[in-house]
């Protein structure tokens, strides 16, 4: 549990409040989008990301990007770039956008470039974010989205704490089959009680 009981504690935790065992969250720069652009085209990961597969130009996705990780506060959506912290390169991005005071809910979105996939930092930089989420935006459930056949975000997303609340069923076409979009979502209770059994854990 982090200490504010004192300046010493505070500015502890606001060090350290973007920061994982891998990655840090940072703002977003404009050096990065040209990388996260080339990232979110790239034609294999299509079918990843939408319901159909639609080439677009280079530089479609630069406002997009920009828009997530405005962090000015005239929406509630936040969004940073995700830097692996052995090396300071640029490793991805991750955003909790959709969100509304009232319900204190959000929906997150993570992209990884291909050379910083399935080394941990995926992982990583979600428990940053649902740290940030829970502990400082008062966030109360996180969900997102993923294709039914993407059996790599499922088992990731079920091993962070996400549970599958149910399935939109049948939309999206690909190689000739309908395909299931499941919802997922965590809960702030449900996310502080897994931080605290692996606090006690030996």
């Amino acid at each position: 549990m982090d200490d504010l009981t004192s300046t010493d504690g505070a500015r502890s935790y606001a060090a350290g409040l973007l920061v994982g065992e891998l990655v840090q969250l940072r703002p977003l720069a404009d050096g990065d989008l040209p990388l996260l652009d080339a990232w979110w085209q790239r034609s294999e990961d299509k079918a990843l990301q939408a319901a159909v597969v639609v080439p677009r130009p280079a530089g479609s996705a630069t406002e997009q990007f920009r828009s997530w990780s405005a962090n000015d506060g005239r929406t509630a959506d936040v969004g940073f770039s995700v830097v692996e912290r052995a090396t300071d390169e640029l490793a991805g991005h991750v955003t909790l956008w959709g969100a509304t005071w009232w319900d204190r809910s959000a929906e997150l979105a993570i992209i990884l470039g291909p050379d910083h996939q399935g080394r941990g930092l995926g992982p990583d930089a979600v428990a940053v974010l649902l740290r940030y989420a829970f502990d400082e935006l008062g966030l109360h459930r996180v969900a997102l989205k993923v294709w039914a056949y993407n059996d790599r975000a499922l088992a990731a997303y079920r091993r962070a704490g996400f549970t599958e609340e149910g399935r939109l069923r049948e939309v999206a076409f690909h190689a000739g089959t309908w395909h299931d979009h499941v919802i997922m979502s965590v809960l702030e209770h449900e996310w502080r009680a897994r931080r605290q059994a692996s606090i006690s854990a030996p």
